[in-house]
Formats: C-alpha cells, structure tokens, sequence
C-alpha cells in the first residue's frame, strides 16, 4: 500500500512539475511575442521620426482618440492594475480609495491644465513656466522637478515588474530559476525592464512610446474585462455573495467591507496615533486628486494633438476608458481576496502586487480546465501586466530625458543654441542615465506596495509642479522668483518629509528596514508639502520686483485662443 501511495505522489509531483514547465514556456512565449510586436513598432516608428517635433510630440499626428488611449495606457499603470487589486485584495474598502481618486483627478487636469497647456507650450512643462520669465533659473528648477517626479514613479513600475516575475517563472520561496531564486530573479527583472525602456524611448521616441501605449491600453481593457466577468459568473452575477465571500475569505470580517482597515485606524487609547492616522488619510487623498495635473508624463500628452480641441477630447476619452478600468478594479480586487486569499497573495509577495495575476491562474483553473487552463490564463495577464509596465516606463523616461535636453541643455547650457539632432542626441543619453538611476534605486524598494509609492509620485508632482503651473497661467503678478521658489520649495520639502517618514525607515515594511532616522509620523507628505509649494511661489512673487503684464497678457491670450502655439 505504501509503495503505491509512494508511487501516486512522485506521479502527482510530476505532473505538477510538467505544469510549471508549460506555464513557464507559454508565459516566456507570450513575453516574447509582445516585446517583438512592441519593438518593432518602434523600429517602425523611429523611420519616421526625423525632427525634435516629432522624438517630442510624435509630429502632433494623434486625434483626441488616440492620444487619449494613450493616455489611458499612461495612466493605467502597475499601480493601477497590480497595486489597486493588490491593496484591495487585502484592505478591502479602503483599497478603493485609490481607484476614487486616480480618477477625480482627472477632472482637475481637465478644467484648469489640458487645454490651456496645449495651447502656451511646445515639447515639456517649462515651456510654459518660462515663457514671460527668465529662462535658465525656471527651466533648471523644471528639469530637476520633472526628473524627481519620473523616478519615484518609475520605482512604482519598477517594483511592479520584479513582483510580477517571480510569479510568471514560477519562483516561489525555495524554487529556482535558471539558478536564480526569486530575490535574485527580481533584480534581474528589473534590470530587463530599464533595458527595454531605454531602447523604446531612445529609439522610437513619442511616436514608438504612443503606439506601444495604445496596444497596451487595448490589451490591458480586454484583460481587465475578461477577469471582471468571469469572476462575476463565478458568483452568479451576485455582488453581495462576492463582497460576501471576500470578506469571510479575508480573515477579517465585515471590517473588510469597512473603512478603517488601512487608512484613518483608531488605535485605541493612542489619541495621538490615531490623529495621525487620519491626518494622513487626508494627505492621501490632496496628493491623489491634485498629482495628476503636475505629472510630467502625462502633461507631454497635450502636446501631441494638432489642436486645443483634440487635447480637451483626448481628456474626456481618457476619463472614460480609465474610469472604466477602475470600476473594474473592484472587481479583481475583491475576487482576489474571495478566490485567491490573503494568505496566498502575501505568501507571494508581502505588498500584494500580484493580486490579480494570481486571481487570473484561479480563475483558468476554475473555467478552462485545470493547471493548464491556469497557466494559459496566468500568462495572457502577466504578459498584459507586463505590456503595462513598458509602456509606463516608456512615457517616463520620455518625459524625463526630453525635460533635461529640451530644458537644461538646449536653453540653459546651450542657451537656444543647440541644433534639433544635437538635442535629441542630448535626450537619448539622458534616458539612459535616468533608466540606470530607476534601476539602482528600484532594488531598494521592493518592500513596497506599487499603488503606494504612485501616491508619493503624486504628492511630489502636486508640491513641485502644480503650484507653478497653475500660477503661471492665473496669477498676473507671477514672477521667475516666484516660479523658482515654488518648485523647488515643494519639491524639497516633499521629498525630505518622504525620507525622514516611515516609508523610507523605522518600519518592517521602509525601503530601508533595519534603519531608523523617521521622524516625520505620515506616510504622504502631500497636506503639509502641496500648501508649502503654494506658500513658497506667493513669497517668492512678493519680494521680487519683476513684473510684465504685456507677456502675461500675451500668455493668457495664447493660452484661451490658441494664437501662437507651435
């Protein structure tokens, strides 16, 4: 009897093994195919990219469509598809917060930035900023803020994609892969990731990054919606018996279903803590409603449209298809935590970024047919997760790199005089400095969840950028002090309240664990750094003397009309 039991395991354990193969070869298949697809998109792209004009803006070719799956595909990024699911997956209620204010955000981008910035400026966001100031003090303090902004957002990515690897090769704690365990595999990734990121930017510019970000919208919908329903046929069409079994599955009750879990805590007889903890709910929810307007990935966007018109249009495509996706956010984040569980999704990764590929593996077992209905379910997400972290990472250092030639080095170290090829050589070097910069600082940061440092990228743009933006095109007295001390004045403070707070030290879950030099109690610096860049540009105006109504009237009216605009 024991020789057959002995018999039947080492067969199951076989077979288990044959699976992993299959999953293993039909998720590196995938991979492949897609990196292929992508790349020669932009092999494509890069024959028809022949001036600044068109690296920068893609020729301003796209239609409101268009450019507004391309800002979907921006937009939705690993946070959004890996972070949320994952943070709902395990928080409940509170998860959704992020989806909420991912997209009210959007409605602040809409009324007071799209339009007004496609009309004042040409290829970045100091094109606006320094048009009635002086040039080389306003576009060195953009340059530094965009770069800042684009790497913190790239880390979300970058986590993002070390997450999702160990999951897609079948590397659990104790495995290997080609003789890397999953720590090892991770880092690997990562430096795969910014490989390919530099190569789309420098090689295809905006046009390649575009096309890339439009398949990817299309691909990550389509992937999105076809989880969304499964789940909901797996419950019958029944939210309340998924919300149900979510909420049993979860370990914690009808609190999952509550606020409370995560954000705005009541610790009981800890006044204070609790303070806190509401406080920086509160900060949360300022950096996720006003970051999206000073996002430098996405503020590059309206420049690729022919017309005002098609960047408001652009928006309004953009509010539907991501307002869409996070609707469905809901959906596999909640079927995560009833099909998967909480133990499973941290025994994979402790912040929960792989929530919804795992969901995707339970839900190919349950509807098409075992571990091989798994594994093919499992490698089409994984490779539209994927698909999603290249395009974002794409757009950033497009961003990023054209902000240091287009800004510091054509205008401010060549002053105007550099040739367009001259500059976009300057571009594609700069992606490279700023990919292995991602790289390095990524490593550091795998402890955290990827919807979670999404936010800290937007309070940083909320406190650097907006501010000089939104004084820029409203407040005539504006001036290049002013400028210069908003920038950097919310820049500097919300990066050193982020270092000195317990996301970078003094817990079990900082960057940096086994340190501690916290001092700062709130996770989001948003509500005391975004009032401190507006503080700092009021004082700096102030005490300047410089003052020209002509150019500011010259602004207000390109900006409104559109006279003007490249």
């Amino acid at each position: 009897m024991s020789k057959v039991l002995a018999v039947e395991t080492f067969l199951a354990a076989e077979a288990a093994e044959a699976g992993d193969h299959t999953a293993r070869n039909l998720t590196i298949t995938l991979f492949l195919v897609f990196v292929a697809v992508t790349l020669g998109i932009t092999i494509w792209a890069s024959r028809q990219t022949k001036t600044a004009t068109d690296f920068y803006a893609g020729g301003r070719s796209f239609s409101g469509f268009q450019n507004g799956m391309a800002i979907g595909g921006d937009y939705m990024s690993a946070a959004s598809f890996l972070g949320i699911a994952g943070i709902i997956a395990l928080y409940g209620y509170d998860g959704f917060l992020y989806s909420i204010g991912f997209l009210v955000a959007w409605l602040v981008a809409l009324l007071l930035v799209a339009e007004l910035l496609r009309n004042s400026g040409r290829y970045t966001m100091a094109d606006v900023l320094a048009f009635r100031m002086r040039q080389r003090p306003v576009r060195t303090a953009a340059a530094v803020s965009t770069i800042t902004v684009s790497i913190f957002y790239l880390l979300a990515q970058m986590v993002g994609a070390g997450a999702l690897v160990a999951l897609l090769l079948g590397i659990r704690p104790g495995t290997t892969f080609l003789g890397m365990d999953a720590d090892t595999a991770k880092v690997a990734t990562i430096i795969m990731v910014g490989t390919l990121m530099i190569i789309y930017v420098t090689v295809g510019g905006m046009k390649g990054t575009t096309y890339v970000q439009i398949v990817k919208a299309f691909l990550l919908m389509s992937g999105a919606l076809l989880m969304t329903i499964l789940v909901l046929a797996k419950f019958n069409f029944n939210l309340s018996e998924l919300l149900g079994q979510a909420a049993a599955a979860s370990g914690k009750g009808s609190a999952f279903l509550e606020p409370g879990l995560r954000y705005g805590v009541e610790v009981a007889g800890n006044s204070t803590q609790t303070f806190y903890n509401k406080v920086d709910l509160l900060s949360l929810g300022i950096a996720l409603v006003l970051g999206t307007a000073g996002l430098p990935h996405i503020l590059i966007r309206f420049y690729t449209v022919p017309t005002a018109k098609a960047a408001r249009k652009s928006v309004l495509w953009a509010i539907g298809i991501i307002g869409t996706f996070y609707l469905l956010t809901l959906a596999l984040g909640f079927g995560a935590a009833a099909l998967v569980g909480s133990q499973a999704i941290t025994a994979q990764d402790k912040a929960g970024n792989t929530a919804a590929p795992q969901l995707a593996e339970a839900l190919g077992i349950e509807f098409f047919g075992g571990e091989l209905g798994g594994a093919a379910l499992l490698a089409i997400i994984a490779a539209v997760a994927f698909a999603t972290i290249l395009a974002v990472v794409a757009g950033l250092t497009l961003a990023s790199s054209s902000s240091l030639a287009h800004d510091f080095y054509a205008n401010v170290l060549k002053k105007g005089e550099a040739s367009e090829r001259q500059e976009v050589r300057v571009a594609r070097i700069s992606a490279l400095g700023i990919g292995a910069v991602s790289i390095a600082l990524s490593i550091y940061a795998q402890n955290l969840n990827v919807a979670f440092l999404v936010a800290l990228a937007f309070a940083v743009a909320a406190s650097g950028n907006l501010p000089a933006i939104l004084y820029s095109l409203f407040w005539r007295r504006f001036n290049t002090s002013g400028a210069v001390w908003s920038i950097y004045g919310g820049l500097l403070s919300a990066v050193l309240l982020v270092f000195f707070s317990p996301v970078v030290s003094g817990a079990a879950t900082s960057m940096f664990p086994n340190h501690d030099w916290q001092w700062f109690p709130l996770s989001n610096p948003g509500i005391l750094s975004i009032p401190f860049g507006f503080l700092c540009g009021w004082i700096g105006t102030v005490i300047s003397k410089e003052h020209d109504e002509d150019k500011y009237a010259e602004l207000e009216v390109r900006a409104l009309t559109g006279a003007g605009a490249h």
